[in-house]
């Protein structure tokens, strides 16, 4: 087995007992710090990532990142994506990633309901209803209104 050195990969070296995360959409890196603790929405459930944690290639559902500082807790919804874990590194794909805190519940809720609303006739609207409402239901769960 190849270590970091033998690599020349060494983004994780020095972060004993952390955990580097880094956020990236295709506008920009949202984030880039260093962690005690990440919990993300995978498509088939919600994982928690502590520092050690073997690596993993996962692809993200609509949800909630957390990330845990020493008390601090951050959250942010994620729209879909996918999540590298190596070497005590955690890259995040997404489309979008909205601070918890600047979500609207209100608009989210009425968008919401307008989307349970709409009319789908064909596989493909009802598809596209599907993912909307998904995200849409996430989203206010990670604003704190369910």
């Amino acid at each position: 087995m190849a270590s970091q050195s033998d690599t020349g990969d060494d983004r994780g070296a020095g972060l004993q007992g952390k955990l580097q995360c880094q956020v990236v959409t295709p506008e920009k890196t949202l984030f880039d710090k260093t962690v005690d603790f990440i919990a993300l929405p995978l498509l088939d459930g919600e994982l928690g990532v502590l520092p050690g944690r073997t690596p993993l290639v996962g692809r993200l559902g609509y949800g909630e990142l957390r990330t845990r500082m020493n008390e601090t807790v951050e959250r942010y919804f994620l729209d879909g994506g996918f999540a590298q874990i190596r070497d005590n590194v955690v890259t995040i794909l997404t489309s979008r990633a909205l601070p918890a805190n600047q979500i609207d519940s209100n608009a989210t809720a009425e968008a919401l309901e307008k989307a349970e609303q709409q009319t789908a006739v064909s596989e493909a609207a009802v598809a596209e209803k599907t993912r909307a409402v998904a995200r849409l239901r996430a989203m206010l769960r990670v604003s704190g209104r369910r």
